[in-house]
């Protein structure tokens, strides 16, 4: 393998964790670039995990930036699995909120991460749980992206949250996009709006995702290198 190649494999290894949210334990993913200028961790949306390949692309685009990421799952697998069938928590935005804010507490504990600022990427769902996180840990967290995103679900502590946060919609995605206005209106802290031309609620026609991916890389090595 040349100098190159092996830099780039570097930069994308990944390694499983296990993190202590609560008295659960939660499997995740962390990829840690040497010299690393932040730390993204993610909360996937309604019925997803740790495996999402939206996610992962866009954890790929961040870490080649510079950035470490976590992947994780807010979900037990016996919780997982239930949901699958009854849909009881993916919309339980208190517990993900919860369970997000563990891991949060778990990246200041490691060794390989406590000294890294961290930033949030949630969708949909996840999008809601990313902003209580981050008016619940003001201090830990310096930035805030949501990728077609449910941020009304976090209600009154819209206004709470002061870490700069960028709300991505897909153009054809009209109903979540009257939703992340109402949102906006609410936030107090910085805070833009961008909705991606012909995008639907999964960006899955050609380019849109790597689009989200700019824009987020984009916005948390602004915010994560200032906050630095």
């Amino acid at each position: 393998m040349n100098k190159t190649l092996a830099k780039h494999a570097e930069r994308r290894l990944s390694q499983d964790v296990t993190i202590m949210a609560g008295d659960v334990e939660l499997a995740g993913l962390l990829a840690v670039p040497r010299d690393a200028h932040g730390l993204v961790a993610f909360a996937h949306g309604s019925g997803s995990s740790r495996l999402s390949s939206r996610n992962q692309h866009v954890a790929e685009t961040l870490n080649r930036a510079g950035l470490a990421t976590l992947l994780f799952d807010l979900l037990t697998p016996l919780e997982h699995t239930r949901d699958m069938e009854t849909s009881e928590y993916r919309f339980d935005i208190a517990l993900l909120a919860e369970r997000l804010v563990g891991a949060i507490d778990w990246l200041a504990r490691n060794e390989a991460t406590k000294e890294l600022r961290y930033g949030l990427f949630g969708a949909s769902t996840g999008a809601a749980a990313a902003l209580i996180a981050a008016a619940q840990r003001p201090h830990l967290i310096h930035a805030v992206v949501s990728r077609g995103g449910r941020p009304d679900l976090a209600n009154d502590i819209l206004e709470q949250v002061h870490a700069p946060t960028l709300l991505i919609v897909g153009g054809q995605d009209t109903e979540v996009i009257e939703l992340n206005r109402w949102a906006a209106a609410r936030l107090t802290g910085p805070h833009e709006t961008v909705i991606v031309a012909g995008a639907d609620h999964l960006f899955e026609a050609p380019g849109q995702l790597e689009e989200v991916a700019r824009l987020a890389g984009s916005w948390f090595l602004t915010h994560l290198t200032s906050a630095a």
